[in-house]
């Protein structure tokens, strides 16, 4: 990962953040010499690291490797809670879920990627397996779409610039001149769909989350698999629920937003 060069930045912090981010699909259990070799550390320092976290309940031994433990799953939800988005959310996808029978997701823009911060799900078996802190392309996503469209001129260039980290390569490319095309589409009617462009068998249509003043703080979407739910169900039925779904959660969360807070001596 890039490296901050301030006078404040503090290495031993990013060093333990590069541990914890080596750990993924594939390599739930990592030795000392894998975990130096991916994060290109020394092995007398990823040791100190992995000590730390064991100490700390993020990380276990376990047989002649180290594996992360369910606590790290804290330092995501942290952020979740901290932001209010789920619990203004939750109820509305619940009844969005019930209505469409499709899966319903929130995700943000962190670089090139999405990334899944709520979602509730119907058990059904698709070609991607997606949980909180998924990240996928964003381009190649309908959530993506819109987070992207909703960046000011010059920004979205600048944030596909930066690889993905997801790991996964899209199903279907768009080129420069295509993608943005699509975003302006996106900006002109306030939703966005993709069929099958991030992988086989999924299609989904996606609506901008605002905050009281307007600003895009977050998309979420409806996904379906492609042998159940066509293109036209999918927006002539799904789509006008979502949007109405994404009007009233915008509002909650506006409201949220405007309650003032008062802090309580003990």
């Amino acid at each position: 990962m890039p490296r901050g060069t301030g006078p404040d930045f503090i290495e031993a912090l990013a060093r333990g953040l590069d541990v914890i981010r080596a750990f993924g699909p594939g390599r739930p259990v990592m030795t000392l010499a894998d975990l130096a070799a991916v994060t290109g550390l020394a092995r007398p320092t990823v040791r100190r690291i992995l000590l730390t976290l064991i100490e700390l309940g993020y990380a276990r031994a376990d047989g002649p490797g180290y594996a992360l433990t369910p606590r790290v799953l804290d330092l995501g939800v942290a952020y979740v809670d901290s932001s209010g988005l789920w619990d203004v959310a939750r109820p509305h996808m619940e009844r969005l879920v019930a209505r469409t029978n499709e899966s319903c997701s929130v995700a943000q823009l962190d670089g090139s990627d999405i990334v899944y911060v709520a979602r509730v799900a119907v058990p059904k078996i698709v070609s991607l397996v997606v949980h909180i802190g998924t990240r996928f392309p964003a381009v190649a996503t309908s959530l993506g779409k819109v987070l992207l469209a909703a960046l000011p001129a010059g920004e979205a260039e600048r944030v596909l610039a930066e690889p993905t980290r997801s790991g996964l390569t899209p199903r279907r490319q768009l080129d420069a001149a295509e993608r943005d095309e699509v975003l302006r589409e996106v900006r002109a009617r306030g939703w966005a769909a993709t069929d099958e462009q991030l992988a086989a068998g999924i299609r989904s249509v996606a609506a901008p989350l605002r905050d009281g003043d307007g600003r895009v703080v977050a998309a979420i979407n409806v996904n379906a698999h492609a042998a159940e739910t066509s293109m036209d169900v999918l927006l002539e039925h799904h789509l006008p629920l979502l949007l109405a779904t994404a009007g009233d959660i915008g509002a909650d969360f506006a409201r949220l937003a405007a309650v003032p807070r008062v802090t309580v001596a003990s």
